[in-house]
């Protein structure tokens, strides 16, 4: 049985739900400085375009970025760590002591990686933190959710959702892949911007 590949969100079609992102970002903002957590690899890229647009809202915003290395599954569907891997750069719990945090991701699915990095958090003491995905599929199996979603989908737990941010691909999408075998597989977590939260 073949793959099949349906293209759900184009890049143009992506930026009114970006802007949508940041208005729901300010929302949340106070005078508390608020550090954009961009996990990579697809965060990364992701937090960028909201730090953006979150100071076009609002010009005078204290919005830092910083990034976080989260990983559970490789490009190729392969699990790495059980656990899912966390590593932060040096120094970062001081810069998130006292801040408002919102960790940026493209996918939310299960919610181990934002588990992990919420857990994580819980040690450095921000003074808030809050999750921000662009596509949340509501399958979670942790007591993980977004407080900023860009889109929600409701498909089969079998259908992987590919999100391409550049620089990571070409062009800025959100593809649905059923692929031919996947039926009881369980795929569709993966660190490749399917689902690896």
């Amino acid at each position: 049985m073949a793959d099949d590949r349906y293209r759900l969100y184009s890049a143009a079609e992506l930026d009114p739900v970006l802007d949508d992102m940041a208005r729901q970002a300010v929302a949340l903002m106070d005078a508390t400085p608020t550090v954009l957590l961009g996990m990579l690899r697809r965060g990364v890229p992701l937090a960028d375009m909201l730090r953006e647009r979150v100071l076009r809202i609002a010009p005078g915003a204290a919005v830092e970025r910083l990034d976080l290395e989260v990983k559970r599954y490789a490009d190729t569907l392969e699990l790495l760590h059980a656990d899912t891997h966390l590593a932060a750069p040096e120094g970062a719990a001081g810069l998130l002591a006292g801040r408002r945090v919102i960790v940026v991701d493209d996918v939310l699915y299960q919610g181990h990686s934002l588990f992990r990095v919420f857990t994580w958090l819980a040690t450095v003491k921000p003074a808030a933190v809050h999750a921000a995905v662009l596509v949340d599929r509501q399958r979670y199996q942790l007591p993980v959710r977004a407080d900023i979603v860009g889109v929600t989908l409701k498909i089969a737990p079998t259908d992987v959702i590919e999100c391409n941010v550049p620089p990571f691909e070409e062009d800025f999408r959100v593809d649905l892949w059923r692929t031919g075998g996947a039926a009881g597989t369980g795929k569709g977590e993966t660190g490749t911007g399917n689902g690896a939260s």
